[in-house]
Order: structure tokens, then C-alpha cells, then sequence
């Protein structure tokens, strides 16, 4: 096993180091950009000092997907609300004719395809350490550590840690993702030394895993876990009040943990590679809707007027509603997600138990011994005109049978939804579109939509299959 894990790791590692010939192209392109933006800033009569960071900077990228990050530092002067702005007129001057996206961390900032090179302008305060004026400001910082300490073959262990994690879709800290930072990628490799002692570290997970790199409580461990909650603890080396570890999801740890584990079980190359997805065929479809006997729902609606991180934190905040609203309402769901194209395309999607409920339910009382809510429970029901039988006595609590108020979950949800979801819970600028218009599909009603989008059908492919891609057939 000792051998196939090293061929499998040499392997990837000759596709993913940068050659000779790219360093000279990537890292050119930042000079040129970084000497772009300086040149519009004082154009624009912006004081401001102009530093290549991220990867590209710290020599950790990923031959196949370099990302080029230039940080804008003004000066402390410079009105909080003003620093995006700043920011955003630069980077769009600087990246003119290039595709543009908004994006948005604490602040607006620009995202660019320049040369087909993803390039990040982003503003930042030139502020003292610890002094942070914006969440920003740390990553000069950040840099200059990870630069000082990051001895050269680490570098290539970074470099695998962060394909993996790309591979099983935790690499990421944005909003959609919600995973590993690849500053996060960088600092666990400088503490555990290795992409093999990470994932053997990782594997080996119970409740929680805590790092303290710099020592900052050392002596006060139990300030330390009262201070964060986290179930992953990476205390900040420029900044002790900060977890770097904060934006991962519990779901992209423990996936980290289980693929960690079954890659050291059986190291294969489709861990950092995933196989493409194929989507279903209609005819499949189908049938697989058929096969699987539950009641797959589909809210589509159309854009959002947001950049993609506030879209997204918006679709999942509404999820989370929608699944209390419909389980509350007796409407079991098995699993849920979500799915956007990020331009004119948003789509809930709900796996229930089924989408028609029996008209009458049964409805448990308070035991005997509780005499006040029994009382109550009995005047309530009583002679109520839902109650279909009872109230009874069964197993020492009072019982009824009432008939529901809400049978199809289409018809209910639609009428729910008439002010776009907001007396449910959905996000304001998602209740915006769904006031506009929605639809609601059950099972293969969907077929129109995933005919007409190759992205949401092989989502659907994915979705329906649940099961990760690196993990082992049985």
C-alpha cells in the first residue's frame, strides 16, 4: 500500500507542478497586472501600494488552474464604505475587455478571466497587524508567513493536498462551497508536515481537531475551546481571535475525513481526478424516478439580481427554511439541495417520502400524569370539527385522528409561495425572483428543464446517485 500511495501521489504530482515555461507566463502576467493596476490607481489619483498574493505569490498553484490574486492596500483614511468602490472602479479599468464578475467576501471585488487566467483584484487596508480594519487586510500577512516558514519540497505537498481536496469538492472557502481555504490547505501542511500526515491526522478524527501553530494558548487550552465552537480549530498565526477554519462545513469536513480514510485504505488516482459525470438519459430518468418509489420536487425560478456569494448565501439560508416549513407540515423530506447556473436558472430541489399525504394523521397528546394539558388537550379537541376519532386513551396519553389541512404538497407550497416565500423564511432577494415566477415539477415534469441545461442534468445524474464519486464500488 506504502508504494501504490507514492506512484498514485508521483503521478499526479508531474500534472499539477508548474513547468518552467508556465511559471514564466503566470508570474509575468501578475507582474504586467500588478503594474496595471498601480498605473490606474494613480491615474485615478488613488494612493495605494500593490502586492501580488495567494498561491501565485507563495509558489503553492496548481499547474492546471492558476489563480492570480492582486491586493490593492490603501490607506486607513480611505471611509469603510468606500473601499469596494475603490476597489471595483481599478480592478474594472485594470481588466477592461476581459470577462467580468462581481464578487463579494465583507466587500465587493472583482473577478476576471484574463488570457484565460482567473484573476482576483481585490482592495484591502495597509493597516498594522492585528489593526484590521477589513477581513482583507490579514492576507499580506498571511502571505509573508506561509512564504517565511514553507520550505521548498512542502511545496509540493501543498500542491497534492489541494488537488485532493479539489478532487472530493471540499477545496473552497467561498459561500457555495464552504470548504478548505487554500491558506487553510497551506498552514495544515506546515503543522502536520506532509499531504499523507494531513490525511492520517484527518482520518483518525473523533469530535474535534484543534491547532494552535503559534502556541497563542498554549497555557490556556480551556480558553480555547470555549473561544471557538468549531468542530475544525486552525487558530490564525497573524491573528489569535481568528479560526481560519471557520467557513468549513461540517459536511465538508466529514467528507474530508471519509475520503481521507479511504484513500489511505486504497490510494487511487480518481481521488484527485474524478471520473465525468454521464448524464442520465431521459428513458433513465424515468425509470429511475419509478425505481426509487419517493417524490422528487423541483422549485424553479428564474435570476437574482446578486453577485454569486450573496446569491448563494441567500439559496441556502431559504433551503434551510424550506425543509423546517415542509417537515413541519408533516411533509417528510429524505434530502434536499440546491441548484443555480448563477445567471438565469435557480432550482430547490426536495426528495420526499411522498408528495400526497393520507388525509387523516394522528395527532399525541399529553400523558395522564400531566393533568392541566390533558384538560386542555380534551377541551381543544373534543368537539372540534377536524377531529375525526377521539380523543382516546392509548398507552397512558390522550390520542385523536384529525384530518389534515394540507394533502398535496404542490398545491400547498404554491399558494405558500404567492408573496415569494417570505412568511416561510425564504431570503428577501430570493422571494424577489419567486414573486416574478416559479414552477413547481414533480418527478419526471422535469424532463423539459433537464433536456434543455447539460449542468443541471448531470447535477440530477449526481444528486440521484448520492453517492461520492472516489468511493470505493461495492
Amino acid at each position: 500500500m506504502e508504494k501504490e500511495f507514492e506512484n498514485v501521489c508521483q503521478n499526479v504530482l508531474k500534472q499539477i507542478t508548474p513547468s518552467k515555461s508556465e511559471r514564466a507566463k503566470i508570474e509575468g502576467l501578475a507582474k504586467r497586472l500588478e503594474e496595471k493596476v498601480a498605473i490606474i490607481a494613480k491615474n485615478l489619483g488613488v494612493e495605494a501600494e500593490m502586492r501580488v498574493e495567494g498561491s501565485v505569490a507563495k509558489d503553492t498553484w496548481l499547474s492546471e488552474e492558476p489563480d492570480i490574486d492582486i491586493f490593492i492596500r490603501l490607506p486607513t483614511s480611505v471611509p469603510r464604505k468606500s473601499l469596494g468602490e475603490i476597489g471595483l472602479k481599478i480592478a474594472r479599468k485594470a481588466t477592461a475587455g476581459a470577462e467580468q464578475i462581481e464578487r463579494f467576501a465583507e466587500h465587493p471585488y472583482l473577478e476576471a478571466i484574463v488570457n484565460g487566467v482567473r484573476v482576483n483584484i481585490v482592495p484591502c487596508y495597509d493597516t498594522e497587524r492585528g489593526e484590521w480594519l477589513s477581513a482583507t487586510d490579514r492576507t499580506p500577512y498571511h502571505t509573508d508567513y506561509v512564504k517565511k516558514r514553507l520550505k521548498a519540497q512542502m511545496r509540493d505537498e501543498v500542491r497534492l493536498l489541494k488537488k485532493f481536496m479539489k478532487g472530493i469538492e471540499v477545496y473552497g472557502a467561498e459561500i457555495k462551497v464552504g470548504g478548505f481555504s487554500g491558506y487553510l490547505c497551506e498552514l495544515l501542511t506546515l503543522h502536520f508536515e506532509s499531504f499523507r500526515k494531513t490525511l492520517e491526522a484527518f482520518a483518525l478524527y473523533k469530535q474535534r481537531i484543534i491547532m494552535d501553530i503559534e502556541g497563542y494558548y498554549e497555557d490556556r487550552g480551556d480558553e480555547l475551546k470555549l473561544l471557538f465552537k468549531e468542530p475544525l480549530v486552525v487558530v490564525d498565526p497573524v491573528d489569535k481571535g481568528r479560526n481560519v477554519a471557520s467557513a468549513v462545513q461540517q459536511h465538508k469536513l466529514y467528507t474530508f475525513v471519509a475520503a481521507s480514510r479511504a484513500f489511505l485504505e486504497k490510494p487511487k488516482r480518481e481521488f484527485f481526478y474524478p471520473l465525468e459525470t454521464t448524464a442520465l438519459s431521459e428513458k433513465k430518468l424515468k425509470r429511475e424516478f419509478v425505481k426509487r418509489g419517493s417524490s422528487l420536487l423541483f422549485l424553479t425560478f428564474g435570476g437574482v439580481n446578486a453577485v454569486p456569494d450573496v446569491l448563494w448565501g441567500q439559496l441556502y439560508r431559504s433551503q434551510r427554511s424550506l425543509r423546517k416549513f415542509l417537515q413541519l407540515n408533516d411533509f417528510n423530506v429524505l434530502r434536499d439541495s440546491v441548484w443555480s447556473d448563477e445567471r438565469k436558472l435557480n432550482m430547490f430541489i426536495l426528495e420526499l417520502e411522498q408528495h400526497l399525504l393520507p388525509p387523516i394523521k394522528k395527532h399525541l397528546g399529553p400523558p395522564l400524569e400531566r393533568e392541566k394539558e390533558c384538560k386542555n388537550f380534551l377541551k381543544k379537541h373534543l368537539d372540534n370539527s377536524e377531529t375525526i376519532s377521539g380523543p382516546y386513551l392509548e398507552d397512558g396519553r390522550w390520542v385523536v385522528e384529525q384530518r389534515r389541512k394540507h394533502t398535496d404538497i404542490v398545491a400547498f407550497l404554491s399558494g405558500r409561495l404567492r408573496d415569494g416565500g417570505r412568511s416561510v423564511g425564504v431570503a428577501e432577494q430570493i422571494a424577489q425572483a419567486m414573486r416574478k415566477n416559479f414552477k413547481i415539477f414533480v418527478n419526471d415534469e422535469v424532463i423539459e428543464v433537464y433536456r434543455k441545461n447539460d449542468g443541471f442534468a448531470k447535477f440530477l445524474t449526481e444528486f440521484l446517485s448520492g453517492k461520492p464519486k472516489w468511493l470505493e464500488k461495492t
